[in-house]
Formats: structure tokens, sequence, C-alpha cells
């Protein structure tokens, strides 16, 4: 009995202690994390948890994003996560979004972290056409996000096809253009390949620059009515309010920068922006939900302090991190200087290796000549020695018959005497010995002169044998000295590498700044170039009648030098004029 009450108390404690705790699932851009979490805890609880999991300190940008009925909304920082309209099924799913956007990245972003969170979801936004991109400026994003997946090209490794299974252009894109995967992918590393050198970080940085000038980066959009019941759009982004019409989301009717804002309300469902200028008249719009109000209010909240806090002093955190940053990068150019310089001398030592082994098969080639010449010497000398022979024994053969001519001459001689007609006889027959004698002496002697010579070639023969087989013996011997003084190993030394990094004062670091102005135009004009020469390249093969409206007013915008920078320089009163219209 007492064992029984024992366990039924233990298990309504569990209980007890189980409902004090609830489940929840983050989905960030790249992982999910799942988390504990206790019902007390508010949504800055939860919010600072998941930023210390990441080692994200550059919070003011992000936020905790829920789906609720057709809408979406942020988690309250200051409630209470379960007070708040969050789905009610555990583990409950919050997605870690970025819920503000920098009016310069480059400037603004400084931890690698919060760079690649930005880089992953613009990249996302743009694949799934949240965000309008032309196609020349698809391509070159691409390109990047190829080069921050893969590193530098490197054609062994990156063959025709590599890019079969990626996901790197929207649909529409692709759709616009008579054009194969394999001529998107041939144009895109074609830009991939020029961005050789850079790290994951540089070209993660470089998308976002690019991504940062097109019209609907950043901007939220929402759907408003005037007082008429027209229909509008009224889109916040990090710069101001803009005013749409619902067709055309890139080019705003009116905008309004936030330092030309006074006030921001809203009362149920009716919106009252108040510009600074007391004498320009009031605008309110509806919009058809409570809740929608409320989100437009917290974003204009929240852009309005970035867009003011951008423009003071940073703070001694922001100042800390950046000179963090500051450090890091210089470490890690200092350190992909020196894999740099190890690389350039390993290949160096490698060419230096093939050039040796080259070397020493071309000498080995001249020592394989050397002997075949070598071996037909031998035989040249064999054969002429063989015909000096030959020829010495055909001078003997006729010394002998020479001889054996004048012995016959001589007993002729001897019976020449017993008639006279027989001398006449045996002086014709003498006559006839002699010449043949004669005939017989010439050719012995052009035979012994013929002896004579052979033996001058064999000398000669037996000469350029002597000197081929020296001259084998030098390439042999030059052979085994060029071998034995390749390079056996490379070392590298990092005791002398040291560095001091030091804050300059704010004159020297305006001039810095004035001059990163002045780059970043430059750039800015070298990456307009390549853009209109990637339009140029795939024009010819454009489909017109597939052209989606926001293509058609993107090319008009492009002719007439509209952008969303200068329609919000240009807030002036026709624009007014133009609201007016809407609001009478």
């Amino acid at each position: 009995m007492a064992s029984a009450l024992a366990a039924k108390m233990g298990l309504n404690s569990l209980r007890r202690k189980q409902a004090r705790n609830f489940n929840v699932r983050i989905s960030t851009m790249e992982s999910d994390m799942e988390f504990n979490c206790e019902v007390k805890w508010k949504g800055k609880d939860l919010f600072d948890l998941v930023c210390r999991t990441l080692g994200l300190r550059e919070t003011w940008f992000f936020g905790l994003q829920y789906n609720i009925k057709d809408t979406v909304a942020w988690l309250k920082m200051d409630k209470k996560v379960l007070d708040q309209e969050v789905p009610k099924e555990e583990p409950i799913t919050l997605h870690f979004l970025a819920k503000f956007y920098p009016e310069n990245a480059e400037e603004e972003l400084v931890q690698d972290i919060t760079q690649h969170l930005f880089f992953l979801q613009v990249k996302r936004k743009i694949l799934e056409e949240e965000i309008h991109c032309p196609p020349e400026a698809s391509v070159l994003l691409a390109s990047y996000a190829v080069h921050a997946k893969y590193g530098d090209y490197d054609p062994s490794v990156h063959k025709p096809g590599f890019l079969a299974q990626e996901e790197l252009l929207p649909k529409r894109v692709i759709n616009l253009y008579q054009m194969t995967a394999e001529m998107w992918e041939e144009r895109i590393t074609a830009c991939y390949v020029e961005h050789r050198g850079r790290t994951r970080d540089e070209a993660e940085m470089e998308y976002l620059k690019i991504a940062q000038d097109l019209d609907m980066y950043g901007v939220n959009y929402f759907l408003i009515r005037n007082k008429k019941g027209t229909d509008l759009l009224l889109g916040v982004d990090a710069l101001g309010l803009h005013i749409y019409e619902p067709d055309n989301r890139l080019t705003p009717k009116c905008s309004f920068p936030w330092n030309e804002i006074r006030n921001i309300s809203y009362s149920d469902k009716e919106f009252t922006i108040k510009p600074l200028d007391k004498k320009t008249n009031v605008f309110k719009f509806n919009s058809s939900r409570l809740r929608v109000n409320k989100l437009i209010l917290q974003l204009c909240i929240g852009n309005h302090d970035l867009f003011m806090r951008r423009r003071r002093v940073d703070s001694l955190e922001v100042q800390q991190m950046k000179t963090q940053a500051r450090e890091e990068r210089a470490r890690k150019q200092v350190e992909r200087q020196r894999l740099e310089r190890e690389k350039q001398l390993r290949e160096e030592a490698e060419r230096a290796r093939d050039e040796l082994e080259r070397r020493l098969i071309q000498l080995q080639d001249e020592a394989h000549m050397a002997n075949e010449a070598l071996l037909r010497s031998e035989q040249t000398a064999d054969l002429l020695a063989e015909k000096a022979q030959i020829a010495e024994e055909e001078a003997k053969l006729l010394a002998q018959k020479a001889a054996e001519a004048e012995t016959e001459m001589q007993r002729i001689k001897v019976t020449a005497i017993r008639s006279q007609e027989e001398r006449r006889l045996m002086e014709q027959k003498m006559l006839e010995v002699e010449m043949l004698a004669l005939k017989m002496a010439e050719e012995s002697e052009r035979r012994a002169k013929e002896a004579e010579q052979l033996k001058q070639d064999l000398q000669e023969a037996r000469e350029s044998e002597r000197r081929a087989k020296h001259k084998l013996l030098e390439i042999t011997s030059k052979a085994v000295y060029t071998v034995t003084v390749m390079p056996a190993d490379l070392s590298f030394s990092r005791e002398n590498l040291s560095f001091d990094f030091k804050d300059t004062d704010m004159k020297r670091l305006s001039m810095e700044i004035e001059k990163e102005k002045v780059e970043y135009m430059e750039k800015s004009k070298h990456l307009q170039e390549q853009l209109n020469e990637l339009k140029t390249e795939i024009e010819s093969l454009k489909l017109k009648e597939r052209e989606t409206p926001l293509d058609i007013i993107h090319n008009q915008n492009t002719e007439q030098g509209t952008s969303k920078e200068k329609n919000l320089h240009t807030a002036t009163e026709g624009q007014i004029c133009v609201l007016n219209r809407y609001y009478a």
C-alpha cells in the first residue's frame, strides 16, 4: 500500500515537473535545433539562447518568426513564449530569420555568421522569386554562390556537368530564354573562373553587395487601402516607407525616408503616417486586420531605430566587434598570403622537378643515341679491317703471279737462242709477256695503294670509336650530377612573421573612408559593365512573350534610369500631390 502511494506521488511529481517545460524546434537557414524551455521563459530568453548557440552577437537584425493563419508574426521579446499566439503542438516550430536588413551590408555586417545567414536568406528569396532579379544579375549572383560553395575554380575537378544538380537560377529566368542547362552552366562557369583567389566570406559579401541594389531587396509588402477603397501596397525597408501600385512592386509611387517621418501610429485597422513637415497632410491607410497593423508598426519601429543608430557613433560593443573583425580579417589575410606563398613555392619545386626529370630523360636519350653511334662505329671499323685484309691478300697474289711471269720470261730468253725464227717468236712472246708483267705490276701497285687507303680508313674508324666512347662517358657523368642536385625537400619558416595592428586616428579613418568610396564607385562601374556584357550575351535568346509584368517594368526602369534610391531622394511635393489624388 505504501509503495503504491509512493509511486503515485512520484508520478504526479513527474507530471508537474514535465508541465513546467516545453520543447521548441528552431529552424535556421542551415539546420534545425531543439531546445527544452521553461514555461516562465520570455521571448528574449529563448532568443538569447539561440543566439548563444549560433555564436551570434549582431542580434538586432534577427528575430523568431512563426506562422499564424494566413500571415506571419514575430515572437515578442518582453512576453512569455506560451502567452503569445505560437503553435500549440510540441515541439513548437519557430524560424530564426533576418527581420531587418542593413543599408550597406559591407559596412554593417561584422561577424561571418551574420553575413552567412543573410547570404542564405537572400539567396533563397531570389530563387523563390520573392525578390525580382534580372537575368544578367542572376547569372553573376549564381557564379558567386558557386564560388562560396566550391572555392576556386579547378578545371580538373569542376568538369562540365558539375552544376547539374544545383539550383542557381530562378525558374522565371530559365523559362525566359531558349537556353539549355549546359548553356547556362557555361555562362555561370565563365563568371565563376574570374572570382579566383576569393574566400567564401568574400564571395558571399560580393553576392550581398549586388543583391542589395535590387529593387525588392529587404522590402516587406503589405496590402492596404486608401479612403476611397483603392488597393495599394505599403513597402517597409531600411530606408523608409514606400507606396506601390498592386501590380508594380519595383517602382514606388512615392517614398518617405525615415528622417522625414515624424510619427507612425495605428488605431484599430487605420494606419497613420505623420510627415516631419507639419504643413503636409497626414496620410491614413486601412489594412484588413489589426494583426497586420501591429506587424507594420513593429517593422517601422525596428527599421527606424536602426536607421537612427547607423547615423550615430557606434557603441563600445560594436566598436569592439569591428576591431576584432578587422584583426581577424587581417590574420586570415596573412594566413592566406602565407598559404599562397607555400603553394607557389611548392608549384615552383614541382616545375623544377618536372624540368629535371625531363632533362634526365633527354640525357638518357642522348646516351642511348651515343651508344648506338658507338656500335655503328665498331661495326664500320670491323668491316674496313676485313676489306683491308682482303686487299692485302689480293696484292700478295698479284705479286706472286708477277714473279712467275718473270721466271717464265727468263726461261723463254734461254730457249730463244735455238733458232732465229724461234728468237723472233720468242721476242714477240717476250714482248707480250713483258706487257703482261707490266700490267700485273701496275695492278699490284694499284692494289697496294688501295690496301694502304683501307688501313688509313681503319685508323680513322678506330679514332671515331675512341671519341664516341669519350662522349658517352661525359654524358653519363653529367646525368648523374644533374639528378643529384634535385631538391629533396622544402621547408618554410614562420619565425619572422609578426604583425602589429593599431587603430588610426579619425582623420586617417576619414581619408580611408573617402578612398573606399572612390574604390566602391570604380567597382560599381566595373560591376555594371559586367552585367551589361552578360545581358548582351543572352539577349538574342530571350523569349519576349514569356516576360512577366515585373520583367517589363524592370526593363522600363532600366531605360529610364529609375531606381529606388532615386525615388527615395526625390520625395517632393509632386509625390505628395500624387498621394493626395489617392486620398482625396
